[in-house]
């Protein structure tokens, strides 16, 4: 399989979609709002795609899952700050059913990573394989 870049994953530009119009709608906040949830909830929406390159640069597939909970988790406590903006009335509640969605489906590929993740298997190297001096095969041969 090829090397596929992070910046062009589905789910990691789902994410920066989702902070980036978090972070949209917080700045036209007044101070106070902006302050004390409008924060939060910029940081569990940025922490969304940070946890996400996170597991991107991770090799095992536990490491990987550790990094999409946590991802999991940020989302859910961006979701819990978005439905506080609408009763505090800071956001409407069509504001809040776009985001929605987009939340709902950025959690199932999360899932979704979580469950390939679960099912990879990691293929031994042979880095510490003997020397091929006196005309013998080293362990990676695809002939042995």
């Amino acid at each position: 399989m090829a090397f596929e870049a992070l910046e062009s994953k589905r789910i990691y530009q789902r994410a920066e979609l989702v902070a980036d119009s978090v972070w949209g709608l917080c700045e036209k906040w007044g101070q106070f709002a902006r302050n004390t949830f409008g924060s939060q909830l910029i940081r569990s929406a940025d922490s969304v795609g940070a946890n996400i390159a996170e597991a991107g640069g991770r090799y095992f597939p536990a490491d990987v899952c550790k990094f999409f909970y946590y991802a999991r988790g940020s989302l859910y406590e961006t979701k819990y700050w978005l439905r506080r903006a609408v009763k505090r009335k800071t956001i409407t509640e069509e504001q809040l059913i776009a985001l929605m969605v987009e939340l709902d489906q950025l959690g199932r590929e999360i899932n979704s990573s979580i469950s390939f993740q679960r099912t990879r298997e990691i293929k031994p190297t042979n880095r510490g394989s003997q020397s091929t001096r006196g005309g013998t095969q080293s362990n990676n041969d695809p002939a042995t």
